[in-house]
């Protein structure tokens, strides 16, 4: 089967998608952005901008920038990417995800209470939730949100929350410590543009590209810099706690739907790259996934004594997912597997990412 025509393929490229991923990267890192990713045929129009820009288009931008903020923090998942590119392939950007923290009495400082901080940005731009996934291994939920005008093509994300009220009393109190001073990105401006987006599908190209960085600047951290002892009690009884304590809600992985999760894992473990051990089945076998341990970052804490120090931390990832079709329905089965869901977070552990 052919694969959809890049930009580039194209002797009339789409002026929307490219203007506005333009607006946010530049020419150059917004033509090889779009250059390596397979981009939906609904996508590749010839309108020009002054028509506007629907929310799908907007959607696929936002996803194509942070593809392209990810490849900047995770130099291992770039190395890949450089690898298709080196080949002439394409990357099919099946998902990506994200974490947030919930506390059972009301928001995240002045962010909306868990992942509402975003289910606000997504369902503005059509997004509507495709499962929900008990973690309860890590005391989280993951929730899926598929975008509902192009769902197979435009990648989906996997929305997590964190329950604080899960773990111990000194747990939640450092939680308190470190999220409690967390800020909202979202200005009035962005926030009117996505009333737009939900009222009529679509947005002027000025507004639209206005938002587009200020909602892609929502996915980092909007707190301060954590104590070194409250990110030593948040780690002691969860991982992704920590994990979000220095990440904040950052774009944590990309994942590339590939044709054979288990032979490119062998093959990128081959190369000496730090390939999960095993591959993740879904109860149902159709999905198949793996990944890249973490690349370490470093990142400050506050002392006891005051003074700012650094660590070596977990950083992002790059996933791969196979997936399968369902019989029951003749389509690429996009469903999510809570077991392999926590089988894929271990690939932020500090343990195993600075072993």
């Amino acid at each position: 089967m052919p694969s959809t025509p890049s930009l580039l393929d194209l002797a009339q490229p789409p002026p929307r998608l490219q203007a506005l991923v333009q607006s946010a990267l530049g020419v150059d890192a917004a033509h090889d952005t779009l250059d390596i990713l397979t981009l939906p045929p609904e996508l590749l129009d010839p309108e020009d901008v002054s028509s506007g820009v629907p929310r799908a288009t907007f959607a696929m931008a936002m996803t194509a920038v942070l593809f392209h903020d990810l490849l900047k923090r995770v130099p291992t998942g770039a190395a890949y990417v450089a690898d298709v590119r080196a080949a002439g392939g394409k990357v099919t950007f099946d998902h990506g995800a994200l974490r947030t923290i919930r506390f059972p009495d009301g928001p995240t400082g002045a962010l909306p209470a868990g992942e509402q901080a975003f289910v606000r940005i997504f369902t503005a731009l059509g997004y509507r939730r495709a499962g929900v996934y008990p973690l309860d291994r890590l005391g989280m939920t993951g929730r899926a949100y598929a975008q509902a005008d192009v769902p197979q093509g435009i990648p989906q994300f996997f929305l997590s929350e964190l329950h604080v009220e899960r773990f111990s009393s000194a747990f939640q109190a450092a939680a308190h410590r470190v999220f409690d001073a967390s800020r909202d990105p979202l200005d009035a401006a962005t926030l009117e543009t996505l009333e737009r987006f939900a009222a009529e599908g679509q947005a002027p190209f000025e507004a639209a590209s206005r938002a587009l960085p200020m909602i892609v600047g929502a996915f980092d951290r909007h707190h301060p810099e954590p104590a070194l002892s409250d990110y030593e009690a948040l780690l002691a009884e969860s991982a992704e706690a920590a994990w979000i304590a220095t990440e904040g809600c950052a774009f944590n992985h990309a994942t590339d739907r590939v044709p054979d999760v288990e032979g490119l894992a062998a093959a990128q473990r081959a190369q000496g790259r730090p390939i999960k051990d095993a591959v993740e089945v879904s109860g149902s076998g159709r999905v198949r996934q793996t990944a890249f341990k973490a690349d370490p970052v470093l990142r400050g804490f506050r002392a006891p004594d005051g003074t700012r120090i650094e660590r070596l931390v977990p950083g992002s990832f790059y996933e791969f997912i196979t997936r399968e079709t369902d019989p029951q329905t003749g389509a690429l089965d996009l469903r999510f597997d809570s077991s392999n869901a926590q089988g894929i977070f271990k690939m932020t552990a500090k343990a195993d990412v600075l072993a």
